[in-house]
Parts: C-alpha cells; structure tokens; sequence
C-alpha cells in the first residue's frame, strides 16, 4: 500500500522545522540554512526567492531530500524523510516526489522515452508504456518519444524533464530554476506546465526562482536572506514580487 503524503491533523504535502545546513566546520563553517521552518499544502504552488547565497536552494535540496540538514526535520506527509537510510530515501524519493533541474540533466544517448523510463528503471520497475506515452503526451510531446535530446530545442527538453518528474505522478514536485535557461516565451510554457499540475491534478509545487514574472505564477512566495525567511506573499504579483526583493538587494 502506498504511504499516504498527507500529514492526520495538518494537511501538508511536506514541511520542514527548524532547519539549519552548515557546510564546513569552525570559523569557516558556511550556515546555509538558520533554522527554517515551512509546511507546503496540497495542491498549492510555492515559490522560494531571495538575493544569491540566501539558502534558496540549500532549502529546496533539503526539502526534496537530496541534502541533509544539519539539525531539523523535513517530513513528506507523516514520514520523517530527514532521518531515513540513504537506501530508503533513494526509494521514496523514486515514487514521492518529482524534481525539475535547470540543466534538464537528460541522457543524450538514451530516447526521451527512455529519460522518461529512467526513474522508474533505477527503482527496478518495469517501465509503463502507457504512463510514459501519457506523461508525454501532457507536457505536448506526443509523437517525440523516439527522439534523442540532442534533436529538441532547449524548451522541449525542459518538458522531458518535467514528463520524467511526472511518470510516477508524484504529489510534491520539486523545480530549480526551471526556466533559467529558456527565453521568455518558452519560460512561460514550462510554467504553464507546472501550474496545470497543481489546478488539475492536485499537485504541490515549489519552485526556486530568480524572476518575478515566474513567482507570480505561484500561490505564494516565500523570500529567504541569510538563511532565513523573512518575509511571504500571498497571490503575488510580478510587481509585487520585484519590489520586495530589491529591498533584499536580490
């Protein structure tokens, strides 16, 4: 039976308390994260800004399991993913949750149903046609699954890795700076993209973004500065978002 991502009594997708990342040790220990807490709510869609350095992605990582914390905890649901084997975590992270990278990070030798597959392949499952084909289909890449990244242009492979973030349809899907390398018109898809998970599917996003155009896609804007969250928007604006952080200096 699958473990259910909704936490008795608090209806979050995921949450973090009180995390603090500090990378080195002594004087020359980098505090990355200084006791952050957030709870991420099902079918909402959160952005995580700030200036350079301010732990945007240190918290992201932590949140998505692909980087511990220092102290704290970081729950998906009612499970506590923060103190799991490394072994465990690989396999929920597998079936838990998605995760969107800046640089695609596809396999240019593979087929981009076959990138699509890898996930579930690495787990040891036995790829499902069907949701691969439907995956693609979703993100209007039907037709293209024998295709090699090389001979997609940048956005279409930002939609293979969104289809593959999505084959195992997650409930938490997890982008960093999904659109940092894409012009302005094919950003605007992939954040379309993302925002048709959360209004249809129920899904729960955060994104780390530098832009604001992006965040006012979002339900909310979480804004960090030296590791910490210092401010929230809720039904943010472009304006809005870009006039808060030139007050952060971001």
């Amino acid at each position: 039976m699958a473990e259910t991502m909704i936490e008795n009594g608090t209806g979050t997708a995921a949450r973090a308390e009180g995390l603090h990342r500090e990378y080195g040790r002594g004087a020359a220990a980098v505090r990355a994260l200084r006791g952050v807490s957030v709870a991420l709510a099902p079918g909402t869609f959160t952005a995580v800004m700030g200036p350079s350095g301010s732990g945007k992605t240190t918290l992201l990582h932590c949140l998505a399991g692909m980087d511990r914390p220092t102290r704290g905890s970081v729950w998906w649901g009612d499970t506590e993913v923060s103190r799991l084997p490394e072994r465990r975590l690989a396999e929920l992270r597998r079936t838990r949750i998605g995760f969107v990278f800046q640089a695609f990070n596809l396999m240019p030798a593979m087929t981009v149903a076959q990138n699509v597959e890898l996930p579930g392949r690495l787990a040891g499952r036995r790829p499902d046609r069907a949701r691969v084909l439907d995956a693609l289909a979703r993100v209007g890449l039907a037709g293209r699954e024998r295709h090699r990244p090389g001979q997609l242009s940048g956005g279409q492979q930002q939609r293979v890795a969104i289809a593959r973030a999505l084959v195992a349809r997650p409930q938490v899907v997890f982008a960093d700076e999904p659109t940092g390398a894409l012009d302005r018109n094919t950003g605007r898809e992939i954040l379309a993209l993302l925002r048709d998970g959360v209004d249809r599917d129920g899904r729960t996003c955060v994104m780390v973004t530098h832009d604001p155009v992006a965040a006012g896609y979002a339900d909310r804007v979480l804004l960090l500065a030296d590791g910490m969250v210092v401010d929230e928007l809720d039904r943010p604006t472009a304006a809005m978002v870009g006039e808060r952080l030139s007050r952060l200096g971001g």
